[in-house]
């Protein structure tokens, strides 16, 4: 167990120095931020003492070591726009974002789940055909077009739940449900089909042929099974939602991770960028590596390998 954890730490660094490295060169690729730092009308030599005092008249190569090492002892840099450290600047809008993901990837979940489960168990009948179509059309629907269409009906028309922002329980609802809506979709899916192929096999026959009380036949030798794919699904999902829903945060103005690094895009801020990303894959990194030890508490074989 040591040698794994080593080894996919390894691989953890690894993945994150790559994303990282990609970020830098391809950020330097959209412009020049100390144009967009000073007033309009600077003329060019404002310009240049900008850049030297943000460092951004060295060579590229110079930049890149110089910020790999920073990165090293956890320093990303002040940001352009909010002259604070980037990290700390990206920390603040974390809660934020653990509060909506979260709240989407709860509910998700439950409702999938039940979901899933009973178009499994109801096979063939309307109660199948009423959440396989209710599935589809949550995956298919495009998440900012439904934000905006809860909008437009529980803020603007009944006047029930704010635009957007954040702060209440009333904001994080429209939001909430924007993203477990496609959460849910997605997982009762995944469980449907997962759970009609362990149906199949030829453990849960014998072990219906036993005598086996059908709970227990569901829950210890169907389920449990079933639910491994799903797990990885679950942790994806995850990984996705607290590395932050641009486009929900953008369409609620929800002070998220997204929205931060979205925001450093357009201003050219880079330390935020970076330090932005590279939170973010540390985040999906980690929670893939605890969807893998998950793995062996599910099914043991998986574990002895």
């Amino acid at each position: 167990m040591n040698r794994y954890l080593a080894v996919k730490l390894g691989e953890a660094l690894l993945a994150i120095w790559g994303v990282v490295t990609i970020v830098f060169f391809v950020s330097r690729v959209l412009g020049d931020p100390a144009v967009l730092l000073l007033p309009v009308g600077a003329d060019q030599q404002e310009i240049d003492a900008l850049r030297i005092s943000l460092g951004l008249d060295r060579p590229i190569l110079e930049q890149y070591a110089v910020s790999m090492f920073a990165m090293l002892r956890g320093d990303f840099g002040i940001s352009f726009q909010h002259t604070r450290p980037a990290m700390d600047v990206v920390l603040e809008r974390m809660p934020a974002t653990v509060e909506l993901a979260g709240t989407a990837l709860l509910f998700g979940t439950l409702i999938g789940g039940a979901a899933g489960a009973v178009a499994a168990l109801k096979r063939g009948t309307i109660s199948e055909f009423i959440v396989m179509i209710a599935a589809l059309l949550g995956q298919a629907t495009p998440v900012f077009w439904l934000g905006i269409m809860l909008i437009l009906v529980f803020s603007v028309d009944l006047g029930w739940l704010p635009t957007g922002g954040s702060g209440t329980i009333a904001h994080l609802v429209l939001p909430g449900l924007t993203l477990a809506v496609f959460v849910s979709a997605s997982i009762a899916r995944l469980l449907r089909s997962s759970l009609l192929d362990i149906m199949r096999e030829d453990y849960v026959r014998t072990a219906r042929a036993k005598g086996l009380m059908p709970r227990t036949v569901f829950f210890w030798h169907i389920a449990r099974n079933a639910l491994i794919p799903v797990v990885t699904m679950i942790g994806i999902i995850a990984g996705e939602l607290l590395g932050g829903s641009v486009v929900i945060e953008t369409v609620f103005a929800w002070p998220g991770v997204g929205r931060i690094i979205m925001q450093a895009i357009q201003a050219q801020d880079f330390p935020v960028i970076q330090a932005g990303v590279a939170l973010v894959a540390a985040i999906f990194i980690l929670i893939n590596l605890l969807v893998d030890l998950l793995y062996g508490v599910l099914d043991p074989r998986i574990s002895r390998q």
